[in-house]
């Protein structure tokens, strides 16, 4: 080797071997941060979300929650070292209960993240999980809800197929299991288990508290590219999972209802639930529905037009703010930092302005494996302005 080679050879070694000090230095002092003072841990997780918000490059991410790998006797510690509230933050929550649908098919680790973002003492939770999941995946759901008397798998599951009829019937079990409870839960909320909320359990339930009483289910009339989906009968094939179209004419929709379209995503109220499950129109329409595409973004935001239903909202439109979704063929948002899956962004560190700045009460899509600190940041601003906003002194306190 020349003399000149040998000289340039440590200087690309000395450069890898400066990051690495620079990396580890960081770490330490995010890890020396939780270990010795977790009130220390506080600014420093909230400079770097500040960082990321903003488009500045911060130092290396780490996540914070525990292993989904515990027994039913370590709930207690479980519930503790990733501190979990385990009391009401206000009087006005604790009066005012909510349910929660979750369906899941992936994801654990974001699912958890979701369910302890949204988790309190007063509401109860339904869980569905896809029933094609592999066992290591139900099992690590069926202990982290063995954790919580107000958490539940739903009685009866469906294996999903996106599109289908068994995502609709999958929140409609769930909700026969939520009526059921001695919970008296004001409203119920599905999400998914990719969903994370952009509000407080408090600012949830002041959202909806301005609908006074009504079901929210966002949607209109249905546009030319939607009425193929209902007017034309399609097959679910669970074994190759996809929905197929066929030239088979749909008959009318029962006892003449008119069809609209919209989001799957809803909020309604205890009334409304019970009532549909026992109305027959709502019976029928459910049953003419099984063959329909997508029958989840047609037949909440029906049932909820119909003027004599509990809660009915005959007029609304798009109103209710429940979902910050980036799809792909709008152009009012910023772009997708992440990358998109079936025309939806999965968020990205980038796309975290948008989403703080958002009116909605949750967003959709999540992957923590992927995007940590978008999840994490999210959840750093939820907590704090909860307990900063609570009535009482919690056993939890403030924890990434």
């Amino acid at each position: 080797m020349s003399s000149w080679l040998r000289l340039m050879f440590p200087i690309p070694f000395l450069g890898v071997t400066l990051l690495l000090i620079y990396y580890n230095n960081s770490l330490l002092h995010w890890k020396g941060a939780r270990r010795h003072n977790i009130t220390e841990e506080k600014p420093v997780l909230a400079e770097a979300c500040d960082a990321f918000i903003n488009g500045e490059k911060t130092f290396s991410w780490e996540r914070t929650l525990l292993t989904r790998s515990f027994k039913r006797s370590d709930c207690p510690e479980y519930l503790t070292q990733n501190h979990y509230i385990t009391s009401p933050l206000s009087k006005e929550e604790a009066g005012f209960p909510l349910a929660y649908i979750m369906t899941l098919h992936k994801e654990f680790d974001t699912f958890e993240r979701l369910f302890r973002a949204i988790y309190m003492p007063q509401n109860i939770y339904c869980v569905h999980i896809d029933e094609k999941v592999g066992a290591d995946f139900l099992q690590a759901v069926e202990s982290l809800v063995a954790c919580f008397p107000n958490a539940f798998l739903a009685s009866k599951m469906e294996p999903v197929v996106y599109g289908g009829i068994s995502r609709l019937l999958a929140d409609v079990h769930c909700m026969k299991d939520l009526v059921e409870s001695q919970v008296q839960w004001k409203y119920v909320i599905n999400t998914c288990g990719q969903d994370f909320p952009l509000k407080t359990n408090m600012e949830i339930i002041q959202h909806v508290k301005k609908f006074r009483g009504k079901n929210i289910t966002p949607g209109v009339l249905p546009p030319g590219h939607a009425i193929p989906r209902t007017k034309y009968v399609h097959r679910e094939d669970i074994v190759h999972s996809s929905v197929l179209k066929t030239n088979i004419v749909k008959p009318h929709p029962p006892h003449n209802i008119t069809i609209y379209f919209g989001s799957a995503y809803i909020a309604l109220t205890r009334e409304f639930t019970r009532f549909i499950l026992e109305d027959q129109r709502a019976i029928d329409l459910l049953e003419w529905s099984k063959d329909t595409y997508s029958p989840d973004e047609h037949y909440w935001v029906t049932l909820n037009r119909i003027p004599d239903f509990p809660g009915a909202m005959p007029d609304a439109t798009w109103e209710g703010d429940l979902r910050a979704i980036k799809w792909q063929d709008m152009k009012d948002h910023g772009g997708c930092h992440g990358h998109y899956v079936r025309d939806i962004c999965i968020y990205g560190t980038g796309d975290l302005q948008w989403l703080v700045k958002s009116r909605s009460i949750f967003a959709n899509k999540f992957e923590l494996k992927s995007y940590p600190p978008t999840v994490e940041c999210l959840e750093v601003r939820l907590r704090e302005r909860a307990l900063n906003h609570s009535e009482t002194t919690v056993q939890s306190e403030w924890h990434l």
